[in-house]
């Protein structure tokens, strides 16, 4: 009786410890102080969540399809005039190519993405979004920090010898998104949402200094930019 106590005492402090950080995560701003802001016209990005992802969508204007031409080959372009958005996500590499939908959900695929996994970028070109909808968050960032958003999230993707974009062959949600190799090693800790929270960063937003969930980081991007 005394070791079961002992266990479950030792399981209770860990889950504590646990909601500790998360909550301190969110709470705590990074960059700890605001940088100060440009009187330039804003250019808009949005931030797309889901209860365990997040999404950055860039518009689709020229200067961002020029600098995205690495990704074009013969069976993926951005070329059709109907595209208004260009979606893009990083995330673990079993998860996101074996798990379309959740009733597909898969033990080994869950297990990588709990613990170590390759990384793989999603990018799906769309049409029109409303962005009245809760689970999207217009932001409005000087060009210069939109040029450093954009810089960031390109810098995910691995590339060949000629600086094209590496595809998954043969993987992708549906006949418009596609899959390519990415950077990094995807963990729990470290995640899709952590990705998404340094990619705002990068654009001299504030977030909450670690979200590995969506929640906190809309929280603390919500918090601290008075969104």
């Amino acid at each position: 009786m005394r070791l079961l106590r002992l266990i479950l005492k030792s399981i209770a402090a860990v889950l504590v410890a646990a909601a500790l950080v998360f909550v301190a995560g969110a709470l705590i701003p990074r960059p700890f102080f605001q940088t100060g802001q440009t009187s330039q016209i804003p250019r808009t990005v949005l931030l797309l969540s889901n209860p365990i992802h997040t999404d950055i969508a860039f518009p689709a204007d020229p200067d961002v399809l020029a600098r995205l031409s690495f990704l074009r080959n013969e069976n993926f372009q951005l070329t059709d005039p109907r595209i208004a958005w260009i979606v893009v996500g990083w995330g673990g590499r079993s998860f996101y190519l074996e798990t379309p939908t959740w009733a597909e959900l898969k033990f080994m695929p869950l297990m990588r993405g709990l613990t170590y996994d390759a990384s793989a970028m999603h990018v799906e070109p769309i049409g029109t979004i409303d962005t009245n909808q809760p689970a999207i968050k217009r932001l409005l960032v000087s060009p210069e920090a939109f040029d450093a958003m954009l810089a960031n999230m390109l810098a995910s993707f691995q590339r060949d010898a000629e600086g094209k974009a590496v595809v998954i062959d043969g993987a992708g949600y549906g006949p418009n998104d596609r899959f390519f190799e990415a950077k990094g090693t995807f963990t729990a800790l470290l995640g899709c949402n952590t990705w998404t929270g340094a990619i705002l960063r990068a654009g001299g937003l504030r977030t909450g200094v670690w979200n590995p969930l969506p929640q906190s980081l809309v929280w603390s991007l919500k918090h601290y930019n008075n969104l």
